[in-house]
């Protein structure tokens, strides 16, 4: 479970603050039209995601093609949780030729598939890349007839050119819930099938984000670790600090980050308000981001999050000597992160800059579950308390619809 260590730093709640947010966010999540909150709820996904898994569970190379939302979640959880041996997953998460080139060398007709995954039906990226898909089909011997031993499609359950497309050719089918955004849509089969393919516990990911839900909706304020983190978020904004950075130390959470970074920065980003989200992970940014965090600007809050243990450990003795070697030789590599991790919160401390502590236990599918819930809900709440709608995106649909207007002015 998430659990924020108040020993640094101390903070207190307003408790009549505490009972508005967490009535505005009660009052959001029972929306008809706001489904990600409960859809984890719902047992029958999970087991489509898996039986729809089994039926391709012979092919060893899945391409997985979406955009945004569509792309980055599935590659945040089989980032964070591997993917089983004689397996590979491949992203096509843009449009560039020369990217492509590089993965299309990898493709082999007899044990490779796509899941295409588009929210709308009618993405132009992942609509371009389904073209290219089924030309290289065609060209190695599949003809339309078989793209359903080779495609799945995930989309809107009725509507859109790509669902057509999958009725058409009777391809195996998933579906985006239309009252789940795209950038929300991780624990749907958007991210569900792939993980389930990869060989993840798709059950024990949706088991996290239902077991995280009493830690979100506690009505004291001491106990919501949801409202306590908002309400701290809004205190840094209100006092100039309108930069977040998300920084776990854990390599297996890094595209975590670039995940949260959509959902932040698309959520929030509006009507001249906002959070920009920055990614970091530790150590490693230690040695390059981390002293503009800690000598610059005074304008970040920063959620930093410990994973207490691993599955793994290496010691650090060597026969070798030299000082260096000789100081850490009576420690693990574990107790080595630790200590970073430890030093830096002291730094930080030490230069009066902002930060929570947030720790879990280990990285696995349940404590992914958990992250992914929290995450998606502070989202939301922390919109609500800037007064904003923190599912709706105006600034990127304002830019498809320029890209459309120069297609069709250079046809």
């Amino acid at each position: 479970m998430i659990k924020l260590n108040k020993s640094f730093p101390a903070h207190s709640i307003d408790s009549a603050k505490h009972k508005i947010s967490l009535e505005k966010f009660t009052k959001t999540i029972q929306r008809p039209d706001i489904g990600f909150y409960n859809h984890t709820h719902d047992k029958s996904v999970a087991t489509l995601a898996k039986t729809t898994a089994r039926r391709f569970s012979h092919k060893k190379n899945l391409v997985h093609v979406g955009i945004g939302g569509s792309s980055l979640g599935p590659e945040m959880l089989l980032s964070a949780l591997g993917v089983s041996e004689g397996k590979s997953v491949q992203f096509l998460n843009n449009i560039d030729p020369d990217a492509l080139a590089r993965i299309e060398k990898r493709w082999n007709i007899s044990d490779t598939f796509f899941f295409i995954v588009s929210k709308s039906g009618g993405t132009a990226e992942t609509l371009a890349a389904l073209s290219i898909i089924t030309h290289w089909l065609e060209k190695n011997g599949a003809s339309s007839a078989q793209w359903k031993e080779h495609i799945v499609v995930c989309t809107d359950p009725t509507k859109g050119d790509l669902r057509k497309f999958a009725r058409d050719h009777q391809l195996a089918t998933l579906d985006v819930p239309p009252a789940v955004g795209g950038r929300y849509s991780v624990l749907t089969d958007v991210g569900l099938f792939p993980a389930a393919w990869a060989g993840i516990d798709v059950d024990q990911l949706c088991h996290g984000a239902e077991s995280i839900k009493p830690l979100l909706s506690h009505p004291e304020a001491d106990k919501n670790l949801l409202t306590q983190v908002a309400l701290w978020l809004e205190e840094q904004r209100v006092s100039g600090k309108t930069l977040t950075v998300l920084m776990p130390y854990s390599s297996l959470l890094k595209d975590f980050t670039a995940w949260w970074v959509q959902l932040w920065a698309e959520s929030l980003g509006k009507e001249g308000k906002g959070l920009t989200p920055i990614m970091a992970y530790g150590a490693t940014d230690q040695h390059s981001q981390m002293q503009l965090f800690m000598e610059g600007p005074s304008d970040k809050a920063m959620l930093m999050l410990k994973v207490s243990s691993g599955k793994k450990d290496y010691p650090l003795h060597s026969e070798l000597n030299y000082p260096a070697l000789k100081a850490l030789a009576p420690f693990k590599l574990s107790q080595l992160m630790e200590a970073e991790y430890s030093g830096t919160l002291s730094a930080l401390e030490e230069a009066n800059r902002s930060f929570l502590d947030l720790h879990v236990s280990q990285i696995d599918a349940e404590t992914v579950g958990q992250l992914v819930m929290f995450f998606e809900c502070l989202t939301t709440i922390v919109g609500l308390n800037l007064n904003i709608d923190p599912f709706n995106q105006p600034g990127v649909e304002a830019g498809k619809k320029f890209a459309h207007d120069w297609l069709g002015q250079h046809r």
